[in-house]
């Protein structure tokens, strides 16, 4: 009994903490960004009725696990907090609820900006998805602000340049070359965080990127913290940048055996590879052989226009519900006692990365086997958590008798009120409530 009370106020105090990381930006077409901070109710209440200036709580022990500063403002703002700090044992959280910019919305880039004087160099003739997107990723530094570009394979015309990527046989920083061709090359980005080394080698997008990723992320986004700024410049590696590296350096996206069943040619690589000229294309207006150099450039603009796509995603959907996913683990058992659903506050959450990086965090054991949301129409799914790596197969799927069958009939069959369907999947499931989407869960948990 001791040791599950201790167990419970442990995770209390983690809620708590993480509560307190609920800075949430909500912005709308007709409306100013507003953050709100969840905090616990009850320790908010009693901190704004503090008498002082300054007020400081803290557990009796001298290594608190939770101490809560804050400072007040005004007296005609009578018992309104203005900012509060929260200090864990290992990490500390500083947040303002006034004048405080939304780290999660993008900067506006101003056009008028003078174009860097320095040049940048790669090679020339049929272009690829690399260079292309180093070069627009040099392009969004306040060093290389849209700067000239020089396309060329003469070491002569490469020499004077400012920077040089994707051809010369050299990779220097130092010197700011970025080949990747070289004998002996074997660069990667950092290991996952399990300690799993990268299946690629970096191409020169990838270099570039490794060098100059996180000035381009706060190009876009100056007013991430330095924990949010990591996690999106990983964040983007994982979800865009390895593929990158990995097509241009010919990493096999599937073991070897395994056969193909269809062919993608709607990724960026292959979009930019259909941007060249054909080898019989003629420009009807000239008679000619289309300009490479402009078709580089439409192509250069395309990998922007995909890097920008996938790191607002990142950036204003994934980073800012990380916390409500947090949160949601670390409450699971006052959902079920099995530790194996997760109840979130919200539908839509991006949630499946989160879960993955967090159960690994806080050595969740077992691990998550359903989650629970609310859909657009404010009925309940209960949704089965895939194997992590995997796309379809899932850590535990709702039971067969279920998989096809709606409404009164799966009411009937699985003995609970309020079902509205089961995917022929078996990979989610609907309900009218919120207690009929956890009792087909926990129902599905006993039948495995």
């Amino acid at each position: 009994t001791r040791r599950l009370a201790a167990v419970q106020l442990a995770n209390r105090m983690r809620q708590a903490v993480v509560a307190a990381k609920l800075c949430i930006s909500v912005s709308s077409i007709h409306s100013r960004l507003l953050f709100t901070t969840a905090f616990t109710g009850a320790s908010a209440r009693a901190v704004s009725r503090l008498p002082t200036s300054t007020a400081t709580t803290s557990s009796a022990s001298s290594s608190p696990a939770l101490s809560i500063s804050t400072t007040r403002s005004s007296p005609s703002t009578r018992n309104r907090i203005r900012s509060y700090s929260i200090t864990p044992p290992s990490f500390a959280i500083s947040m303002s609820t006034t004048n405080n910019p939304n780290p999660f919305k993008r900067s506006k880039v101003d056009p008028s900006e003078p174009a860097s004087t320095k040049t940048i160099g790669t090679h020339s003739g049929t272009f690829q998805a690399d260079e292309a997107l180093g070069v627009w990723l040099l392009r969004q530094t306040p060093t290389y602000r849209n700067a000239r570009v020089v396309r060329s394979r003469d070491k002569d015309v490469l020499a004077p340049l400012d920077i040089v990527i994707d051809v010369g046989g050299v990779y220097d920083h130092d010197a700011l070359r970025y080949d990747h061709h070289q004998r002996g090359y074997d660069e990667r980005f950092a290991d996952k965080d399990d300690g799993t080394p990268r299946c690629t080698k970096l191409s020169a997008s990838g270099l570039v990127y490794r060098h100059y990723g996180r000035d381009v992320i706060k190009t876009f986004y100056p007013n991430l913290d330095d924990e949010q700024l990591e996690l999106a410049y990983t964040k983007m590696y994982d979800s865009f940048m390895e593929a990158i590296d990995a097509i241009d350096t010919g990493v096999e996206q599937y073991p070897e055996g395994t056969e193909i069943l269809y062919k993608d040619r709607t990724g960026l690589s292959s979009r930019v590879s259909r941007s060249n000229p054909r080898w019989n294309e003629i420009d009807e207006e000239t008679n000619k052989r289309p300009d490479e150099n402009e078709r580089f450039e439409k192509a250069s603009a395309m990998c922007g226009q995909d890097f920008l796509s996938i790191l607002t995603q990142v950036v204003e959907s994934d980073i800012p519900a990380r916390a409500f996913v947090e949160r949601a683990l670390l409450s699971r058992i006052d959902v079920d006692e099995s530790g194996e659903i997760v109840k979130f506050e919200s539908g839509g959450l991006p949630w499946r990365g989160h879960l993955y990086d967090l159960e690994k965090i806080h050595t969740v054991d077992p691990l998550i086997k359903f989650v629970l949301y609310t859909d657009v129409a404010g009925l309940w799914r209960v949704q089965a958590v895939t194997v992590e790596g995997r796309g379809f197969e899932n850590r535990l799927s709702l039971p067969e008798e279920w998989r096809g069958v709606r409404d009164e009939d799966l009411a009937k069959i699985a003995g609970i009120e309020g079902c509205t369907f089961c995917h022929a999947a078996g990979f989610i499931g609907g309900n009218k409530t919120y207690e009929g989407a956890r009792e087909m869960a926990r129902v599905a948990l006993q039948k495995r």
